[in-house]
């Protein structure tokens, strides 16, 4: 850390900070922020939300007793000011990198991360849970939820707002409100909150808060109850809350320790049973000139030079794989009207901004909220339309009851574009698409598709459009693909039949998905020692091709399925249909490369694969193995 920090220096813990005076709070604030700016600057990370609520951070820091009191964040991109204060000072330039601190809040690297949090709108949720623990332990500490970055529009939090008003229990919840989320957010909620602004009480209230912040107490005297009245009937803004059964205070200016302190500090204070609103408007992207000016205000950036903003960039031609989806999509949507797009709140992240910009009707940003989007897709199925929900793997997780009752069991021809599948670095386990090869390719009525480069992705969206009986998924990485042609948007492929790539004897791999370029490597290595590989892109987990599988089991001592998700997928389809054919064991040995049974930590994804077995060396050895060779293979490093 810069030696120049006079107060920043000072401070390891939050008892530090409360040693300060309240007028050197300020001074900190500046010194977090630009320490935040230096250390992510290095590192990558998330930036925006972390700069939008330095003085947030400081003064819930400094007016509760935290870890003693339980202080929760949202999402956790917003918690890199809170990670500094907490003792993780020293190891901030460590953010997202192996053996470092996460990128987002996690309760094994310190007890001041009292719930993990990765995905949005849990806040509220995991509070409650912990302030209802609390009064049954007959404990008096406080909890706080800070929900924020556009996490306010998922349903989620109102499930959990309505049963905190009517919990009769204490929880502060600070709705940290910037107006964004990972883009600009949409929905009612945006608009509701920004009527709440619209009555200029945001800068009154700084005048009339010592009036206000009575109201907790409820002693009003007769000019205190006359403006908590005017607050009320001037602006609507409470009006929502106070049904939840909410105690709602705001907005307050969130850049303003002069009015948080007094306000968090009452809240803390006071003896009422209930939840409590307080609603602070911050502006993410805060004290960074490059932020406050672009469009996601620096929501996630590289690494990236402090003096000009410019963010390190891959000089790479080769397209990302979501830009790949992204332009087949509007090409086929030129051709066929009925082609539309959705996106739970990441339009940037998905390739969706893209789509919307060339047909802006047909692309839909329903917000944080996956289950709706699936749902709302199988409704637009049943009109005749084409939907394309583009969402994350680790984020579709979060709608499986609406993929499977609203879609695969009314066959609905849902198209699920799968970005993020497979390990993602340095965003960890938490962003990882591990598990939806084995969720989806469960359910009946569906179509699972896995692209093991760019080409083969093109191939599979031409497929789906043509999929009017049933959901399909095609599946893809995060990343650049390979640079290979492109075929054209006429080219598709026959539903459930795998392709060979390399022939071979003795040992065939069967992969799915994106780690043929890595099996295609160990046989090259194998090919060295007197082992020739049979090597075949699967494209699809299901339905299986069994016809080849049949083929390539009567013709090899050994079959390897590789993929890139856990127990229950591809692997353990094959190995269903080989038992039932009575093939394992007796006519051919089989072997599933599969991630392992344990979350990998973030790193390098280089790294992460070399973790979970599935890089080429590892084939490798497990081809060896399998073949009880004594040929010893040594890992690279």
């Amino acid at each position: 850390m810069k030696n120049k920090f006079k107060y920043l220096n000072n401070i390891n813990f939050p008892s530090d900070l409360r040693k300060l005076k309240k007028s050197e709070l300020k001074n900190l604030a500046n010194e977090l922020r630009e320490e935040m700016i230096s250390a992510v600057s290095e590192t990558g990370g998330h930036l925006g939300a972390g700069l939008g609520v330095v003085e947030l951070t400081v003064a819930l820091h400094y007016v509760f007793d935290t870890p003693k009191d339980k202080l929760i964040w949202d999402v956790g991109h917003q918690a890199y000011p809170h990670k500094i204060l907490t003792g993780r000072k020293d190891k901030i330039r460590t953010l997202r990198k192996g053996n470092g601190l996460s990128g987002f809040t996690k309760r094994s690297e310190s007890e001041y991360d009292p719930f993990g949090a990765a995905h949005s709108s849990t806040s509220i949720s995991s509070g409650l849970g912990i302030a209802i623990a609390n009064k049954l332990s007959n404990k008096s500490n406080n909890v706080i939820s800070v929900i924020g970055d556009g996490a306010i529009s998922a349903g989620m939090a109102y499930e959990a707002m309505n049963n905190a008003g009517a919990s009769k229990t204490k929880i502060i919840v600070i709705l940290n409100d910037n107006d964004m989320s990972i883009s600009k957010p949409v929905g009612a909620m945006r608009t509701y909150l920004a009527k709440i602004l619209s009555g200029k009480i945001y800068f009154s209230f700084r005048e009339t808060i010592k009036l206000i912040i009575s109201a907790f107490s409820k002693r009003f005297s007769k000019k205190a109850g006359k403006a908590e009245d005017f607050l009320r009937s001037v602006v609507t803004g409470g009006t929502l809350f106070n049904s939840m059964g909410f105690y709602y205070v705001g907005p307050i200016d969130g850049h303003d320790l002069d009015a948080l302190l007094p306000v968090l500090q009452n809240a803390k204070d006071v003896n009422y049973d209930g939840p409590i609103m307080i609603h602070v408007k911050t502006e993410k992207g805060k004290g960074y000139t490059f932020a406050e000016k672009s469009e996601d205000k620096y929501h996630g950036v590289s690494k990236f030079n402090v003096d000009t903003g410019k963010q390190e960039k891959s000089n790479s031609k080769i397209p990302s794989y979501t830009k790949v989806f992204a332009n087949t999509l509007i090409q086929h949507a030129e051709n066929d009207s009925k082609v539309v797009g959705i996106t739970a709140a990441m339009p940037s992240g998905t390739g969706m901004d893209l789509f919307g910009q060339k047909f802006p009707n047909r692309m839909f940003d329903v917000g944080i909220a996956e289950q709706h989007a699936v749902t709302f897709a199988a409704g637009l199925a049943t009109e005749g339309y084409k939907p394309y929900a583009a969402i994350y793997s680790t984020f579709l997780q979060r709608a499986y009851d609406q993929v499977v009752h609203d879609v695969a069991i009314q066959s609905l021809p849902v198209r699920f574009a799968i970005d993020r599948a497979g390990l993602v670095g340095a965003d960890g386990p938490t962003h990882a698409g591990s598990f939806d090869i084995t969720y989806l390719s469960t359910l009946p009525n569906f179509i699972v598709m896995g692209a093991s480069d760019e080409a083969e992705l093109v191939k599979m969206i031409n497929t789906s459009i043509d999929i009017n009986d049933k959901p399909c998924a095609f599946r893809y990485p995060r990343g650049n693909g390979f640079g290979v042609d492109l075929p054209k948007i006429d080219e598709r492929l026959i539903i459930g039949k795998g392709k060979i790539v390399k022939e071979g004897k003795q040992v065939a791999i069967l992969n799915f998905g994106a780690r043929l370029n890595e099996a295609l490597l160990a046989r090259e290595n194998l090919k060295k020692r007197g082992i020739n590989l049979t090597i075949i892109d699967a494209r699809f987990a299901k339905p299986l091709d069994e016809q080849l599988i049949w083929q390539i089991a009567n013709d090899h001592e050994l079959l390897v399925t590789i993929e890139e998700g856990s127990i229950g997928g591809f692997g353990s389809h094959v190995s269903q249909f080989l038992a039932e054919k009575n093939f394992l064991d007796s006519k051919v040995k089989f072997r599933s490369m599969i991630f392992p049974d344990k979350f990998i930590d973030h790193d390098k994804p280089e790294q992460m694969y070399k973790i979970a077995g599935l890089d080429s060396d590892s084939i490798v050895e497990k081809i060896l193995n399998a073949l009880n060779s004594k040929i010893i293979i040594k890992k690279t490093n």
